[in-house]
């Protein structure tokens, strides 16, 4: 039930979304939750009560894992979610407020505002993905994001966690939970986890198995895994998984959002069938027409996102397009570049690109990488020859060459 000054508060923040959306300022998520919080403080508690929500966090994933978890849960019925990837309270509010009546949710949330946001919302079910080293100036070293993640956790111990058994530091968050689902949903990143987070002794890993030489911690045996073709599940489930989203790190993200939905009673066919459909995550993934090519956008943000993208590019296209920026949603320090392994392109011409396109040029030249130099995204894109051209580019490069392109 939404208080007076609640209903007031939505009202006022619906108005600046309009405003915002009419005057080409935006989408007006941020906006419009932001002035329905500061009117009332208590707004996301009011309209996250009465609902079963999936909270979806880690520091890839995030928006692609939600997209497919609200999919799988419209096999059972409305679904709030913020689709449009604002993952922070004002977002929430928004997203919330857009299906007042929703049954469901499908939120995705920032790793530091999870703790508060479960106190918040009727949380039924939390997904975590994986942590690894991101904006360092805003939310801190891993482990203290792994030890807040886990504190939060403690104090929901009625909440499902569909937890990344393949990620030490998610697993290490989970691992007290009494309510855990496992799902082996990979990970090729292991330079941020070489330590145990419980004991600071070394991590050991043999194939996928991992564990810790200072304490008894390792990794949990899977509830839910998946392979080239197929999902498995509990209880020997075996279903045809075939997405339209491409790399093996799609077919974790589905595998957990699969999971996430069945907790909730969903069919497990339907939700697979509905996480295969997913084709496009707010622009990521999307083809368009530009000239005499066409072009596929994908977006990566650190080291471990970026190794993961790397291994979708078409090493048959006409040509790639890497474009990077450094403002500060980005994360101003670019001295991540020399952690992404940029080498074996061997066969496809490379253009450099963004406002920060002379430090890419730096580091791909020490990867051995033949490459031009083109600032601007799009000429980048005209400099290709005809044909398929995959572009890859961090936050801001991504948000400003999207709203260049063809709708």
């Amino acid at each position: 039930m939404i208080t007076a000054r609640g209903r007031v508060a939505l009202a006022a923040g619906a108005a600046a979304r309009w405003a915002s959306r009419v005057t080409g300022r935006g989408a007006g998520a941020m906006i419009g939750g932001l002035v329905a919080m500061t009117l009332d403080r208590s707004i996301l508690s009011q309209l996250g009560r009465d609902r079963r929500a999936v909270v979806v966090t880690g520091t890839n994933g995030k928006s692609t894992t939600t997209r497919m978890t609200a999919a799988a849960l419209g096999t059972l019925g409305d679904v709030a979610t913020n689709a449009e990837g604002a993952n922070m309270d004002a977002g929430l509010v928004a997203a919330l407020a857009l299906s007042p009546d929703a049954p469901l949710a499908a939120l995705e949330v920032d790793e530091m505002h999870v703790p508060h946001v479960l106190d918040a919302v009727d949380t039924a079910v939390i997904v975590l993905l994986n942590l690894s080293r991101d904006q360092l100036d805003r939310v801190g070293e891993i482990n203290h994001i792994e030890r807040t993640l886990r504190g939060g956790l403690a104090r929901h111990r009625a909440a499902v966690v569909v937890a990344n058994c393949d990620d030490v530091l998610m697993t290490s968050a989970a691992y007290d939970s009494p309510k855990t689902v496992w799902v082996a949903a990979g990970g090729s990143w292991a330079s941020d986890s070489v330590s145990c987070p419980r004991s600071g002794e070394v991590i050991v890993r043999e194939g996928r198995h991992w564990y810790s030489t200072g304490c008894d911690f390792k990794r949990p045996d899977p509830d839910w895994w998946f392979d080239d073709t197929h999902l498995h599940g509990p209880d020997g489930l075996t279903l045809p998984m075939t997405l339209t989203l491409p790399g093996a790190v799609n077919r974790g993200n589905a595998a957990q959002a699969v999971a996430a939905a069945v907790t909730l009673g969903a069919d497990p066919a339907a939700a697979v069938a509905a996480v295969a459909a997913v084709d496009e995550v707010a622009g990521r993934y999307r083809t368009v027409q530009v000239g005499r090519h066409t072009v596929r956008m994908l977006l990566a943000k650190n080291p471990a996102g970026w190794q993961e993208a790397l291994s979708m590019l078409d090493r048959d296209a006409a040509g790639v397009v890497i474009s990077v920026n450094g403002q500060v949603p980005d994360g101003e320090d670019l001295s991540w570049l020399w952690d992404v392994r940029f080498e074996h392109f061997e066969n496809v011409p490379v253009v450099a690109a963004g406002e920060r396109g002379t430090d890419l040029a730096v580091r791909l030249g020490y990867a051995g990488v033949e490459h031009t130099l083109v600032h601007d995204p799009l000429a980048a894109i005209a400099s290709c020859p005809p044909g398929h051209v995959d572009v890859l580019a961090n936050y801001t490069a991504f948000l400003q060459l999207n709203r260049r392109l063809p709708q």
